[in-house]
């Protein structure tokens, strides 16, 4: 169950292994994860749950692979969306992959949490961003931290969920209320884009996955 995240960090930061910091900890962080427990969970017939967010569709709608690190122009909001973008798309290749090679035994789901009350904005959040979450959390338009959890257990509980569906609140915009599967934009399905970042993913990792 991938869930660690880090959001809207204000200036731009490199992680020791060389990639901007939203995408380090969201996207391959998370990435070399699933891959070095693969083989445990092919051999358990496990699930592999990633927590993505609305925020793939509300900044940049692709992948820059010719300035991933966001050396030119970095904006937190749109670094952020790139990498839960790159987050989610991974897991519908994923499942292609896993299809391809005939390894059903292995489930993978994408959900997101809506707008729940969580510390993720005032642990890496901009002094203006902690301002404008803070006053969010006051309004109907956000929901307990633990109602946010609901997604990702779904996922992974859940018998027979549709792979392909993505999972969260299906209230005012996504944001809220019960959770089950709604929209997800195309262009996070974009399977050209989607097999490109993989391969970029593998070499940047230096992890390849058993599939």
């Amino acid at each position: 169950m991938c869930n660690g995240a880090i959001a809207q960090v204000p200036k731009q930061q490199i992680t020791k292994d060389g990639w901007e910091s939203q995408m380090g900890v969201n996207f391959f962080g998370h990435f070399t994860l699933q891959a070095l427990l693969f083989p445990l969970i092919e051999k358990s017939n496990g699930r592999i749950v990633t927590v993505g967010s609305l925020g793939y569709d509300m900044g940049i709608k692709a992948i820059k692979f010719d300035d991933l690190n966001w050396d030119k122009d970095y904006t937190p909001n749109d670094a952020y969306s790139q990498s839960k973008l790159a987050q989610i798309m991974t897991i519908y290749e994923l499942q292609d992959r896993l299809a391809a090679a005939g390894k059903t035994g292995v489930k993978a789901y994408a959900c997101h949490p809506g707008s729940s009350r969580t510390s993720l904005i005032s642990t890496s959040g901009s002094f203006m961003m902690k301002m404008i979450f803070g006053l969010m959390k006051l309004s109907p338009l956000t929901q307990p931290a633990e109602n946010g959890a609901y997604p990702e257990l779904m996922c992974a509980t859940e018998p027979e969920l549709d792979q392909s569906a993505f999972y969260g609140p299906t209230g005012r915009s996504n944001w809220v209320g019960p959770v089950g599967p709604h929209e997800l934009k195309p262009h996070a399905k974009d399977k050209v884009v989607a097999n490109k970042l993989w391969e970029l993913a593998e070499k940047e990792t230096g992890v390849s996955w058993n599939v």
